[in-house]
């Protein structure tokens, strides 16, 4: 006999039966109660509950809010497809209501394009019990409802009539709540674009679309290459010695912790006992994260009139370099080039490439050093140029703890938890801050090795891509538009070294360069003034934009 929870004679709980026009309004309110705290918080910013205009807002706000995602809905939602609509939906909705809310972040594309590329190591980083909780509530039991939920039947005709009024009638609300407070709300479009991206979950359904119709396009296409005039520059056949130019790519290191740039710690004191260090007081990057900065820093134009598309379908500096004959590599101790490599020799770093550096899938900076003094003496038998960009782990968040050895906690205590939220924000700067001693540890090991080469002419160029918030304005980590983006995120440290053979061989006069260091610089500059360094010639170099060009002598 077969098994049953329910007695014979007695009827199973009838499942609670709704039409899908229903369900897609239940939803959208639910969405707004549930998901957009911080869109509210945002919008409202400043707004006084005392005056009945800020009321209106209010009420105009909720009702665009409940229209734009029963659209969204009501466009792609059948008896069939509804349920899982809005399953998946509701949980990109709570991952993203929880990362805005945790840490101050916007979901736009970039940040999109930053959470596909997240590796596995990152990925575990920032999980957390939070994370949990929030998806529990706001995702999965509200899933259980849903799947516990019958949608009725009815015919085509009767589903395109309901549907149809269902439309016009959201669309109606919709102008209507938009007219009533057009002028409030065209001031918040126009002045605070970004508020946009927190109407949660149609800016991860937006921002995600975007994304894929941008690598739709691209995918199909092959790099279009520039600097396709790049040469060696007249000073390769005088020269005697080989030369090697070595930037490192940094990673979250901010300018105003920077101990170089004045700040209270010294979180730079081996690379502040340095002779002959260039140290710019005032750099800007290019984007407030890894997705945007890597490509952009490589390439020609940059920020300045700034072209997403364009710059990832185009070839980087380090294709230009190899066209005029330098020898590229790129090793990487992070998430990859970015396509600023490709096709062009690289490594990528891990336990069988340096053992014993790496744990947990991470590897300590110290890693990129690993075979340079073999580099160094098989190039000092040669004549040419190398150019060789490592790109650094770090100070990439949430787990700063993590990206240095025991012997660089000395800011204490220090924040030992991926949940920033668990930590006093004393405690995270603690942690912070003791990943950029190694840093500086990293570096100035590099410059004693580059220093100590005989034979090669060595030059070092350090920038990070981009800055962090630790806690100011309540903001966590990276990736706000650059719009809007504060200074901690957008303001970088950069450093610049040349051994004496180098600074002859290029006629580089330090006195004027310590002058230029003290003078704004950004981004932009890196692809030009690399060029200069590695002595290429190419119709793409832009003087104004060579950081070098006044403080050498005349080729």
């Amino acid at each position: 006999m077969p098994f049953s929870l329910f007695p014979a004679g007695r009827r199973r709980p009838a499942r609670p039966t709704v039409s899908v026009e229903v369900l897609i309004v239940a939803t959208s309110a639910f969405w707004l109660l549930a998901l957009n705290r911080p869109f509210f918080d945002a919008a409202l910013r400043g707004r006084s509950w005392t005056e009945p205009a800020d009321w209106g807002l209010g009420a105009s706000l909720v009702v665009a809010l409940v229209a734009v995602h029963t659209l969204l809905l009501a466009a792609v939602g059948t008896r069939h497809t509804i349920k899982p609509v809005i399953g998946v939906l509701t949980l990109v909705g709570a991952f993203a209501m929880h990362y805005m809310q945790a840490y101050g972040v916007v979901i736009d594309p970039s940040m999109v394009r930053n959470a596909l590329a997240t590796d596995i190591a990152e990925t575990r980083e920032l999980l957390s019990w939070r994370l949990a909780r929030d998806l529990l509530v706001f995702g999965v039991l509200p899933v259980v409802l849903l799947v516990a939920t019958r949608v009725e039947a009815r015919s085509w005709r009767s589903s395109i009539k309901v549907r149809l009024v269902l439309v016009v009638v959201t669309l109606a609300a919709l102008v209507g709540a938009l007219l009533w407070q057009f002028q409030p709300l065209s001031a918040m479009v126009r002045n605070h674009k970004e508020t946009r991206y927190l109407v949660t979950p149609a800016n991860a359904v937006w921002s995600l679309a975007s994304v894929l119709a941008l690598d739709a396009r691209q995918v199909t296409k092959a790099r279009e290459p520039i600097g396709q005039d790049a040469a060696a520059g007249p000073g390769w056949a005088a020269r005697e010695r080989p030369r090697l130019v070595v930037l490192v790519v940094g990673e979250t290191a901010r300018a105003m912790s920077w101990g170089l740039n004045g700040y209270a710690r010294q979180t730079t004191p081996e690379l502040a006992r340095l002779p002959g260090l260039i140290n710019f007081a005032d750099v800007t990057s290019c984007g407030t994260s890894t997705e945007v900065s890597l490509p952009c820093m490589f390439a020609p134009v940059g920020r300045r009139d700034y072209d997403e598309a364009r710059i990832r379908r185009s070839e980087s500096l380090l294709h230009v370099a190899a066209r005029a004959g330098v020898a590229v590599q790129w090793i990487d101790n992070q998430s990859g080039c970015k396509g600023v490599c490709e096709g062009l020799p690289n490594l990528t770093l891990g336990p069988s490439t340096a053992p014993g550096l790496c744990q947990d899938g991470r590897c300590g900076d110290e890693a990129l050093l690993l075979g340079l003094d073999e580099r160094l003496k098989a190039l000092a038998s040669g004549r040419g140029t190398q150019f060789l960009v490592l790109h650094t782990l770090g100070n990439h968040g949430p787990s700063y703890y993590k990206r240095y050895p025991a012997a660089f906690e000395r800011f204490t205590p220090a924040c030992r938890n991926d949940d920033l939220g668990r930590c006093p924000r004393e405690q995270i700067v603690n942690a912070y801050d003791n990943a950029l001693l190694y840093t500086d540890h990293v570096l100035a090991a590099l410059i004693g090795k580059l220093q100590a080469a005989p034979g090669v002419d060595t030059a070092l160029l350090y920038v990070s891509d981009h800055g962090e918030s630790l806690g100011e304005k309540n903001l966590f980590l990276h990736g706000v538009p650059y719009a809007i983006a504060p200074r901690e995120q957008t303001q970088v440290p950069m450093v610049m070294w040349w051994s004496e053979g180098f600074g002859r061989s290029v006629g580089l006069n330090a006195d004027c360069m310590r002058a230029r260091a003290q003078q704004p610089a950004a981004h932009d500059h890196l692809f030009h003034s690399l060029l200069a360094l590695l002595d290429v010639k190419t119709s793409l170099y832009a003087p104004d934009f060579d950081l070098t060009r006044a403080c050498r002598a005349a080729p």
